[in-house]
């Protein structure tokens, strides 16, 4: 098959796919709350089931990681989604206001594209299935062509399981031959009503660019400030066990530490007892080569990869085979400072700053630079300064004394667990939330008249007439908080 074959089938592929999504989720729209929490469930008993044999799927064909640590993610993207979604309501009534003569209803949005990356792939098709699905939306997928027998078999295992449960044939279905005019097709066509894209910059770009209403996220470039108030062996442990976890392939694990001057041989010192290796001058040049490619993007032949295999593949060949986080000084942010960009690897920088205003700026600049609006991790124990930070640094995700990888994804904190992270407007997301079933509905006001115009005319201020074009300030101040007062 050539490569315009192979778009022409991909793109036939994706209309016959959405088509078919389209008649199974009106047939979803129909069902009840129980109806739907029993299909949800049914993915995340089969995704758990399944999650040993996926995650080793997906460590063989990707090349990514730890089988070990994404059985943990599947174990996540499954039963830890569920436990946190089964109880939301999501279709038909959802509350009613008899005081206030109000009602919400909850309304699938339609047909979803469910963006798949290569880094997570397992774990974010059963968590988006799961959420898509709650909201009584059906789904197609778009899989990362590096990752894609991982992602056929999770839709396989997951679609099968749902349908036994009552899930109509076709609601969760995934592109087979995936080609960039594909997912292009996917994310423009007529039946596509929303976006959940998890990818590169580009990706992320192109969905909010399609014309169909989008959740994407931005690049994660957390870094993490250990202040002098910290367990410093703690925070310390905390960073390494994220950057170590699946080989440092969630978005928001650290990418930098930043301390104070004062901190810094402390720091340091705990960092090499922990296995860290700290990198010279020379080592540190030379690895910086291999972190992106010539256009800027990350090196995909470090994502994922231990440390064992990026110091072989940069020639370090000083790095001890214990060593668990290569670490590099930096000062400089920007394009031409690899260091403070995101690396999906156990890389980290280490900035020393004079104080902690330098380092509060120096946070600030990293994250507008690359990762706007994503994480920040504080380890401190000091709750003034966690305020002073929190109110300034541009992230939806503050994290106090917890690892970034598990705790931006309500792993190790009780933030809505999620493998979407939305960015904010900060970050060029339409939303900054841990992206979860009720992001992906719509919900129908319902709402009862409770005055008649008279009343209101009663209650305008004695001396005032609605049509004089006489009324002070002060007058129209009173009346508009008198009708605010109403209306809240």
């Amino acid at each position: 098959m050539d490569l315009l074959d192979k778009d022409l089938v991909s793109i036939q592929e994706v209309r016959s796919l959405l088509k078919t999504a389209h008649e199974a989720q009106k047939k979803l729209a129909t069902l009840n709350q129980t109806q739907i929490d029993r299909i949800v469930k049914a993915i995340a008993d089969a995704g758990y089931e399944h999650a040993e044999r996926l995650a080793k799927l997906a460590n063989e064909e990707t090349g990514f990681g730890l089988w070990q640590d994404k059985v943990i993610k599947n174990v996540f993207g499954s039963k830890g989604i569920f436990e946190a979604i089964k109880d939301e309501k999501t279709v038909g009534i959802l509350a009613e206001d008899r005081v206030n003569k109000t009602m919400d209803i909850g309304v699938p949005v339609g047909v979803i594209a469910g963006v798949i990356p290569s880094t997570n792939p397992t774990s974010t098709v059963m968590y988006k299935a799961q959420i898509a699905l709650k909201g009584g939306n059906a789904i197609v997928f778009s899989p990362h062509p590096g990752a894609k027998n991982a992602i056929l078999e999770t839709v396989k295992v997951i679609s099968a399981a749902a349908e036994k449960a009552g899930m109509p044939k076709g609601a969760i279905s995934t592109i087979t031959v995936p080609t960039m005019e594909a997912t292009k097709e996917l994310m423009t066509n007529r039946y596509t009503c929303l976006i959940l894209a998890t990818g590169g910059s580009a990706m992320v770009k192109a969905a909010y660019s399609s014309g169909t209403p989008a959740i994407g996220v931005g690049a994660g470039n957390g870094p993490a400030f250990i202040d002098k108030s910290a367990d410093v062996h703690l925070a310390v442990k905390r960073i390494l066990d994220s950057k170590t976890f699946d080989n440092g392939t969630i978005c928001a694990s650290e990418q930098s530490i930043i301390v104070e001057k004062c901190m810094e041989e402390k720091v340091t010192t705990e960092l090499k007892v922990q296995g860290a290796y700290m990198l010279n001058t020379e080592e540190s040049d030379q690895l910086a080569h291999f972190i992106l490619r010539p256009n800027g993007s990350m090196n995909p032949a470090i994502v994922g990869k231990s440390v064992e295999h990026i110091a072989k593949l940069a020639g370090l060949t000083q790095v001890p085979a214990s060593a668990c986080v290569l670490v590099a000084r930096e000062s400089k942010v920007g394009h031409l400072a690899p260091y403070s960009r995101e690396k999906l690897a156990p890389i980290l920088a280490l900035y020393v700053e004079d104080s902690v205003e330098a380092v509060l700026e120096k946070s600030i600049e990293i994250l507008h630079f690359e990762g706007s609006g994503h994480t920040f991790s504080m380890h401190a124990n000091d709750e003034e300064l966690v305020k002073r930070f929190s109110v300034r640094i541009p992230a939806s995700r503050i994290l106090i004394n917890t690892p970034g990888a598990l705790g931006g994804i309500g792993a190790t904190t009780n933030l809505f667990p999620a493998l979407t992270l939305g960015c904010g407007a900060v970050g060029g997301s339409s939303s900054s939330n841990n992206i979860g079933p009720l992001d992906v509905i719509n919900i129908k006001r319902v709402a009862y008249g409770t005055k008649e115009l008279e009343e209101i005319r009663k209650e305008t201020p004695s001396g005032s007439s609605c049509c004089s074009d006489q009324i002070s300030e002060a007058t129209l101040d009173a009346i508009v908080k008198k009708i605010m007062q109403q209306l809240i």
